[in-house]
């Protein structure tokens, strides 16, 4: 639990809101409050607490859905940390 706790932390500290009315189950849900980067367009961010993991959720290009699950606390925050590449459009 303890783990969690410091999953919830992080994900407050990288920027994320709770979603309301989404606390029954195994799995938190939140989203990022303001995205200033593309790579925070449409993020989410799941919670599992069976698994002990969090999986970050966003759009990068219109109609493709990015994902990145993370299993400790130090990863998440280093991704946090990360400057995301432009965007190449083709």
């Amino acid at each position: 639990m303890m783990k969690i706790e410091a999953f919830k932390t992080a994900a407050r500290a990288g920027g994320f809101v709770a979603e309301m009315g989404l606390r029954e189950g195994t799995v938190q849900w939140l989203r990022k409050s303001s995205p200033p980067m593309a790579r925070d367009t449409h993020q989410r961010m799941c919670i599992d607490t069976v698994t002990n993991s969090v999986t970050v959720y966003w759009v990068g290009v219109p109609g493709k859905v990015n994902s990145k699950t993370f299993r400790d606390v130090p990863a998440l925050q280093e991704w946090f940390q990360l400057e995301p590449g432009p965007i190449v459009q083709r």
